[in-house]
């Protein structure tokens, strides 16, 4: 049966804004347990394999293991030094034109993958260098990709006893270690670490966190120097706004590229958030954050005053660096579809238990020649893995410009994106869509659009004047476009939804997957 659903997915934001949702229709761990700890979509195995060989030889002498048939598999993520352009998840899709920015299809192509797909990972590969390299087995070990923007370490250890971590009221402080303070016991590489600092800055590199990384003139565990040990794999991470689901899915994103880069997909790791204040997060999507971890997300400030050691560190891609992943992404025109944004999707939903029950928009039209309408209030009373089951779910996805539309990462892969208007911001969402590799719509006829206060707006910015209560006119800001109420033409509307249906029915995922739910294509 189709769905319609209504939400108001952006409430904490300062727009006024009318939200529509519309639905038409690592360590592997022992040989006993492995395969349960795993944890990933049965598609991403054979690239897992790929990846793990020792695993995969496993599998091949363990009669329980439950992935035979992809032990013939040469399929791979792409970055991998052997892996041919045609075994990849997918390739970029490049229809349109490039507009300048490549001279041929092909380096249009090699441009977009590189920037938006796994080719990141192999020009960040590239980089990896050591900043404090092991001369010995028990050493420590500190390796960063240029500009610091990830680092992974091992041994490594941190003195907080001077950092007054919780009287703090800087999230991001870049006087917490003095010399001495953090390091390892390796041989150090001072002068390529200084030059690493062009990027330096809170949400764009770990320049200011490990500029004062040094050789130590002992072995932090073996010589029992740390308060506390941490054994278990760890990850750091410094998050963007909590309450935004653009900004803080840009952490998520940002911490399934880092799993590839280390190729290490457990989640029985720590999580450390890397706050420096006392204060507290705001997290309205913290149910994500068993898709990576077992574990509870850890505040930095819980190990003021202590001396600490990590056996395994991992400084992990930041949400807002500079030609980053998605937040500051220079996305070339014409192209879609990042295999990278596609499976990060796809492991979210599956280690989040997020069913598909396949397309519905064929079901509604075999029963009326309508749609049926659902209303769906998407604020924090609703559950997110609920809101996460309803956009998975949906074959179009209807919304105003506003955070929520972030949940398009989630629909599935024959479905489109209807931002109903965009609000004079017009590539934030068009090409979050083009990296999930969805048709994106957005109003097309602004004679069928009203404003709800457009008339007043030259005489207000004249007059000063910012009468209290005025829906779209912020006190200090200005007027906007995003800062008001709109109206749309209904007959409008319908014909939009209506050119949203037509690209799901011809979608050739859409058709897969409902012959796999019918059985029969007869009727497509």
């Amino acid at each position: 049966m189709s769905r319609w659903s209504i939400n108001s997915a952006t409430l904490w934001q300062s727009v006024t804004l009318v939200l529509f949702l519309v639905n038409i229709t690592c360590t592997h761990g022992g040989k006993a347990n492995i395969w349960q700890t795993l944890k990933l979509p049965d598609e991403h195995i054979p690239y897992f394999f790929n990846n793990n060989k020792d695993v995969k030889s496993l599998c091949e002498k363990d009669s329980k293991c439950p992935y035979k048939k992809y032990l013939k598999s040469n399929r791979c993520w792409g970055y991998e030094k052997d892996c041919q352009v045609k075994h990849r998840m997918s390739s970029p899709k490049c229809d349109g034109e490039a507009r300048g920015w490549a001279k041929s299809k092909e380096e249009q192509v090699e441009m977009f993958w590189n920037a938006a797909d796994y080719g990141i990972i192999t020009e960040r590969q590239d980089e990896l260098q050591y900043m404090c390299e092991p001369t010995s087995p028990d050493d420590s070990s500190f390796k960063c990709t240029k500009y610091a923007r990830y680092c992974y370490g091992t041994n490594i250890y941190m003195d907080f006893s001077e950092s007054k971590l919780k009287s703090s009221t800087s999230k991001f402080r870049e006087d917490v270690f003095k010399q001495g303070q953090i390091g390892g016991h390796c041989k150090m590489y001072a002068d390529r670490l200084r030059s690493q600092g062009e990027h330096k800055s809170a949400l764009q590199s770990w320049f200011a966190e490990v500029e004062h990384f040094t050789s130590l003139p002992f072995n932090p565990i073996k010589d029992k120097k740390c308060d506390i040990v941490l054994d278990k794999p760890t990850i750091v991470m410094k998050l963007d706004a909590g309450v935004n689901m653009f900004h803080h899915f840009c952490d998520y994103v940002n911490l399934y590229l880092s799993q590839h880069f280390n190729n290490t997909f457990s989640t029985d790791v720590n999580i450390i958030m890397w706050d420096t204040s006392g204060s507290g997060y705001g997290d309205l999507f913290s149910a994500t954050w068993k898709a990576f971890t077992d574990h509870p997300v850890v505040h930095l400030n819980v190990y003021d005053g202590k001396k600490v050691c990590f056996r395994d560190l991992m400084f992990s891609f930041l949400p807002r660096m500079r030609y980053g992943l998605y937040y500051n992404m220079p996305l070339i025109p014409g192209c879609k579809k990042s295999s990278l944004m596609r499976s990060f999707s796809q492991q979210v939903l599956h280690r989040l238990n997020i069913p598909q029950e396949g397309p519905l928009l064929m079901d509604g039209l075999k029963m009326v020649d309508d749609y049926e309408v659902t209303l769906a209030l998407y604020n924090w009373e609703l559950p997110f893995l609920h809101q996460l089951k309803i956009t998975h779910n949906s074959d179009i996805f209807i919304g105003m410009h506003g955070a929520g539309l972030t949940h398009l990462l989630f629909q599935p892969d024959w479905a489109v994106i209807f931002e109903l208007y965009n609000c004079e911001d017009t590539e934030c969402y068009k090409d979050l869509a083009r990296l999930r590799g969805l048709h994106y719509l957005t109003w097309e006829k602004r004679d069928k659009l009203v404003q709800e206060d457009e008339k007043k707006v030259d005489t207000l910015a004249q007059e000063g004047v910012w009468p209290d209560g005025l829906q779209g006119h912020h006190p200090t800001l200005g007027a906007h476009a995003k800062f008001t109420n709109y109206a749309f033409d209904l007959k409008e509307f319908l014909r939009m939804v209506a050119k949203a249906a037509d690209l799901v029915r011809k979608s050739r995922s859409y058709k897969k997957a409902w012959a796999q739910r019918y059985g029969s294509k007869d009727e497509l």
